[in-house]
């Protein structure tokens, strides 16, 4: 295998270093970030290990962050209107 010599700024070098998980070589960052367009289907069974009551707690506070979101944009939309 050839090698490539890659000039990187200190604040790339630190975010790239920031990013490398147990034994990692660069290199081996440098493939997993280039895999990441990845498809959802890669995901699925990710959560199997959380609990069922963990993860309804998780869905119930992802609910009600919706219902927040979507009062205060009504809110901010109504208020817009009016100026």
């Amino acid at each position: 295998m050839s090698v490539k010599t890659v000039t990187l700024s200190q604040d790339a070098y630190e975010a790239l270093a920031a990013l490398k998980q147990g034994g990692e070589s660069f290199s081996d960052v440098v493939r997993r970030l280039a895999r990441r367009n990845r498809s959802l289907l890669e995901f699925a069974g990710a959560w199997k290990h959380v609990p069922k009551a963990t993860m309804e707690r998780y869905l119930a506070f992802l609910e009600a962050s919706d219902e927040l979101s979507k009062a205060k944009i009504a809110r901010e939309t109504r208020r817009a209107g009016k100026g």
